[in-house]
């Protein structure tokens, strides 16, 4: 399994690169050292969304999810620089074709990457 993708910016200026990777069986998404994104959201959280292009099929300015498409991992550790986020072992990856940053109190997505094969 070696996905990885690039995120757009949503809401907020959000760049830099995202990786699932495999450790001792256990995923993670982590994001890599050149991610940053915007210091401006309270309660952001890093999701899997099971929409391919996340910006592109929703609403600017503030691209609103719908709960039921995402799976929610954890807060967002940092604003910028290399964080892992376990994804649960019973979790069906295959449902979901990319990770975003997410404001939950506001519903707004930050940014958001289409998760490739490489």
């Amino acid at each position: 399994m070696n996905l990885s993708g690039t995120f757009v910016s949503g809401e907020h200026p959000t760049e830099g690169t995202v990786q699932i990777v495999v450790e001792s069986e256990q995923r993670f998404i982590e994001l890599q050292p050149d991610f940053k994104t915007s210091d401006l959201g309270p309660d952001l959280r890093v999701v899997l969304h099971r929409l391919e292009d996340v910006i592109g099929s929703t609403t600017p300015p503030d691209f609103p999810l719908q709960e039921q498409e995402l799976f929610l991992l954890d807060r967002l550790q940092s604003f910028t620089g290399k964080r892992r986020y376990p994804i649960p072992s019973w979790l069906d990856l295959a449902s979901y074709q990319s990770v975003a940053i997410w404001c939950y109190a506001f519903n707004a997505t930050f940014g958001a990457a289409k998760l490739n094969s490489q």
